[in-house]
């Protein structure tokens, strides 16, 4: 009788570890409510993990992504980002970034980005580095340039990511964003910031006339909101840049190590009622 009922066990908790396994638990992305969500706590990479080409995901600090007084210290070495073990949808995030000394020796301009609603596998782009994801970049003279990067999900299936934005043409016969301007869809290439300065050059430690990030060693504050399927840019306070109809519209979100040595702090999410919706395009560029 004993080993008839313990037979019967067996059987019961090798269906439920079957059930388990072909309906694993889903978790909804997090919208905060009331309270501001601290990304990074200051002192571990609790909630985070990285991933750098070539050496896949870790969940502690180590020689590239590392915690020095209260901030992520990325060296630049590699390919890869930092990450939220969770997904996030409608939300205010807000994070500081300033360059440090080391840069990819190629003569560049020193690069890294925010991306967000990132989603699939990570390294699923084609490059074998990034997350489908919407990036904000940060590049000199780039910040709040909109990317779109398409990758794969866990079994290598395509990630289709999308987006249009409202645009003017410049002198250089391209286009920059514009609140009101003419609606397109995205067509292969980024969508530059209502500013971005006609013919720039990206030489190491350049900016554009216009720039409104700080000199280079400095921090500089970066706001993205994420209403819907809205993405509204910030840079030190001035709205850069927006993004309309994105797809997908909640995800990971993301800090990228692009060969540039970078330092982030105070990286965390606020409730969009905290901000209103007026707010988002309050101190915009216009040209003039």
């Amino acid at each position: 009788m004993l080993a008839g009922n313990r037979f019967a066990l067996l059987c019961l908790f090798g269906f439920l570890a079957a059930e388990t396994q072909a309906e694993p638990l889903r978790r909804e992305p997090i919208s905060p409510r009331g309270e501001t969500i601290q990304l990074f706590n200051g002192k571990d990479f609790h909630g985070l993990y990285t991933f750098l080409k070539g050496r896949g995901v870790r969940r502690e600090p180590d020689d590239v992504f590392r915690v020095d007084d209260g901030m992520i210290h990325v060296t630049g070495e590699g390919r890869g980002y930092i990450a939220t073990e969770n997904e996030y949808r409608d939300y205010h995030l807000s994070v500081e970034y300033k360059w440090g000394k080391r840069d990819d020796g190629s003569g560049y301009v020193r690069n890294a980005g925010v991306l967000v609603h990132g989603t699939g596998a990570d390294g699923g782009h084609s490059s074998g580095v990034w997350m489908a994801s919407l990036e904000v970049q940060l590049a000199q003279g780039c910040e709040g340039d909109l990317i779109v990067i398409r990758g794969k999900t866990e079994n290598g299936q395509p990630i289709s990511v999308d987006m249009a934005s409202e645009v003017r043409k410049a002198e250089d016969g391209k286009t920059r964003w514009q609140a009101g301007g003419e609606k397109v869809r995205y067509s292969g290439k980024q969508f530059w910031w209502s500013q971005h300065e006609p013919f720039f050059q990206e030489k190491l430690d350049t900016r554009g006339k216009q720039d409104v990030a700080s000199p280079t060693g400095q921090w500089t504050r970066v706001e993205v909101v994420c209403r819907g399927d809205g993405v509204t840019v910030k840079i030190n306070g001035v709205t850069v840049n927006e993004a309309l109809d994105v797809s997908p519209a909640y995800g990971k979100i993301l800090l990228q190590n692009e060969g540039s040595e970078i330092y982030y702090r105070n990286w965390q999410i606020s409730p969009l009622d905290k901000i209103g919706r007026a707010s988002c395009r309050e101190r915009v560029y216009h040209p003039v």
